[in-house]
């Protein structure tokens, strides 16, 4: 499937990663429909962050 990954500051791509899989009985595979993000989080793209 395709998803958008982070790469790096400054840097997004959109790659081909594996289709998920269950793999526990509480697991759920989702299907997402719309996404967004909040103006407050756009500062994370040209500084970077330690927890991404």
């Amino acid at each position: 499937m395709r998803a958008v990954t982070w790469q790096g500051k400054e840097k997004m791509e959109v790659t081909t990663v594996s289709d998920p899989i269950i793999k526990e009985p509480t697991d759920m595979i989702i299907q997402i429909t719309a996404t967004a993000i909040c103006g407050s989080d756009l500062h994370l793209y040209p500084h970077g962050s330690a927890i991404l």
